[in-house]
């Protein structure tokens, strides 16, 4: 069932379009579905995207030719060139700058007519509930659970749509949360997992063709709720796979016991979102637990004395194949089973890209009896900048 979603009461809504935006949209406009009427629905609305990379690339580039009167960018992060294999809002020649500014240019570039707004900040329980006020719809492009918590529930307390997304490796989804008779977030996920079991893209990686496509899924669903045409995600799930270029579709039915959209709603402002995914704050990247740690400057000075050190690398076959210390693979999701493979009387150093999932394995084998065994810090990532820039990043 089509939904249309209101625009938000303020600035004077625009009652035309000019000569030049006849043309620039007359493939809407000759579209009965659309129209002129359509046209200037999309021309009033205010859409907030959170985060300008792999889903906001798409979702960017798309709302802004559609004609969306008024954008807002939100993230704080600088283009990488990791970045490019699949946010495409951004060059070579934006490595280095904050994504919200370089996705504000490319988008102002792609259409002049349409306000775009840029907020160069981390979305924060503090103000989020601001930012999203003057929006008719917030866009979910985030990869963390903390944020999708935090957006979910000041969707719901502002009574706002929330165009979810979200990609790993070759698998993507796609609803809309925060509708009147819809589910929210929580509905679907009541509880966060536990912190590491899910790994982030930048550990598990992501096929930089799929966030093009959730993307685009995601900005789909949003003109549908613009134009009040077609049926909406609201109370479906679409999964995606790439590999078997198949999709499929699940119910989501709202929670009457949901603490948040529920009928006796038991959260009523906005939390620590990290404190309840279990995880530090800005700290979340790092590793989960604490273990005795060496520094990459320390290792290369004790490799160079000829200490006797086992390199331990737990990291999978195919990062190996990309760079390596030289060290012994045992992948970490192998160790319980191969942990007999290693000598608890030498000292170990255990490493993998970012030391995160190596802290974890040093965590489990101190559990197990090993006592001379450190976790190098920052991973190989840090023995690139710090000790061999010829070791590539990745």
């Amino acid at each position: 069932m089509a939904t249309t979603v209101q625009p938000q009461t303020g600035a004077k809504p625009a009652a035309s379009l000019s000569n030049e935006e006849i043309l620039r949209y007359s493939r809407h406009l000759i579209m009965p579905e659309v129209g002129m009427e359509g046209q200037l629905k999309l021309k009033n609305a205010k859409v907030l995207l959170i985060g300008t990379g792999g889903l906001g690339a798409p979702l960017g580039l798309y709302l802004a030719a559609a004609g969306v009167g008024k954008l807002g960018l939100v993230d704080f992060d600088v283009v990488d060139s990791t970045n490019l294999q699949r946010q495409v809002t951004f060059g070579t020649s934006d490595v280095g700058k904050p994504k919200s500014e370089a996705a504000r240019a490319r988008l102002a570039n792609l259409n002049p007519d349409i306000q775009i707004q840029s907020f160069e900040t981390q979305l924060t329980s503090a103000n989020a509930l601001e930012l999203f006020k003057d929006f008719d719809i917030i866009v979910d492009g985030t990869d963390n659970f903390p944020t999708r918590y935090l957006v979910n529930d000041a969707c719901i307390l502002l009574g706002k749509p929330n165009v979810y997304g979200s990609i790993f490796r070759f698998e993507g989804q796609a609803t809309v949360f925060g509708m009147p008779d819809g589910p929210c977030y929580r509905c679907l996920y009541p509880e966060p997992p536990p912190p590491g079991l899910v790994p982030s893209c930048a550990e598990g990686g992501v096929l930089g063709v799929l966030p093009g496509i959730v993307g685009s899924i995601q900005a789909m669903e949003t003109i549908k709720l613009i134009l009040g045409r077609g049926d909406n995600l609201v109370g479906r799930l679409l999964l995606f796979d790439a590999l078997g270029m198949k999709f499929r579709e699940l119910k989501l039915r709202k929670n009457p016991n949901c603490p948040m959209c529920g009928t006796h709603r038991t959260i009523n402002k906005l939390i620590d979102y990290y404190q309840f995914c279990g995880v530090r704050g800005e700290e979340a990247p790092g590793p989960t637990v604490q273990v005795p740690e060496i520094t990459p400057r320390e290792l290369k000075a004790r490799l160079d004395r000829g200490d006797d050190l086992f390199i331990l690398d737990v990291r999978e076959p195919h990062e190996y194949q990309i760079c390596n210390l030289k060290g012994h693979l045992l992948p970490l999701g192998e160790l319980t089973r191969r942990v007999h493979e290693l000598d608890s009387s030498r000292e170990i150093v255990a490493h993998c890209r970012s030391g995160k999932r190596s802290a974890e394995a040093v965590d489990f084998l101190r559990k197990a009896g090993f006592r001379k065994i450190l976790n190098l810090k920052g991973g190989i990532l840090a023995w690139s900048d710090e000790v061999d820039p010829s070791v590539p990043k990745y």
